[in-house]
């Protein structure tokens, strides 16, 4: 699977970051000794991108199966759902039958089972991918991705909270980083003034890679059309006011 930044923003630079680290690290482990992993966090740090660049290092004989979470869904959805991914059919039949049939397709290969939107999960939900990840037949692993409130609803569950091997939490970029991270991210940084950069930071970016994929769309767009290579305080205003932004200029 090929990981995309956000807009697809031509130039971006792939920044290893330590969250980018620690789900590498994650899904290997979760992969290696066949468990359950978390990786969640607020909408926009990056948190699919980065477990779509881990998953560049996934065993060659792994597949992967990805399904985003409807808002409390039951066992059968869940069921019928994944076994849709993974065999193309839709069998209308009962959940009994539908996870009897999921465990055996569960069992013929290493699988990795991605579930995004996980906060959208509820106890049935969690107890039935608590329940796959027990079959001992399994050639397998789970990791579940969410949002806000992702862990809040995960950790009331301790059954499912005792088995999480790895969990990494996603948080917006610290300030100190953010000037580091950011320089290197793309060619029209090269070279600014940090206090420019952190300007940008605290009136827009706010540690949040969304937020900086969105400036840097629209500022390396205004670069290349003014002849510019790198940004600067008419860069600044003109992409506050196409974000919708109050800002009259840079330092």
């Amino acid at each position: 699977m090929t990981a995309h930044h956000f807009l697809d923003l031509p130039d971006a630079i792939t920044v290893d970051t330590i969250t980018l680290a620690l789900t590498r690290r994650a899904l290997a482990d979760i992969t290696r000794h066949r468990a359950l992993g978390v990786v969640h966090g607020a909408a926009g740090l990056g948190k699919t991108f980065a477990v779509e660049r881990a998953l560049d290092h996934l065993e060659p004989d792994w597949s992967v199966v990805w399904l985003s979470s409807p808002v409390r869904p039951t066992m059968r959805l869940i069921a019928r759902e994944l076994l849709a991914a993974i065999s193309g059919s839709h069998p209308v039949w009962d959940r009994f039958k539908l996870t009897r049939e999921l465990k055996a397709e569960l069992a013929t290969t290493p699988r990795l089972l991605i579930v995004d939107e996980a906060q959208n999960l509820n106890r049935e939900g969690i107890e039935f991918l608590r329940h796959l990840g027990e079959d001992p037949r399994r050639r397998g692993a789970t990791l579940l991705v969410g949002g806000d409130g992702c862990w809040d609803v995960l950790s009331r569950e301790p059954m499912l909270r005792s088995r999480v091997l790895r969990r990494v939490c996603f948080q917006p970029l610290p300030a100190t980083q953010v000037v580091d991270i950011i320089h290197r991210y793309h060619p029209i940084y090269t070279g600014v003034d940090d206090e420019l950069i952190r300007f940008i930071d605290l009136h827009c970016g706010h540690g949040n890679f969304r937020n900086w994929a969105k400036f840097t769309h629209h500022a390396a767009r205004f670069c290349a059309e003014s002849g510019r290579e790198v940004i600067d305080d008419a860069v600044i205003r003109n992409v506050y006011r196409g974000l919708g932004g109050g800002v009259s200029g840079g330092q």
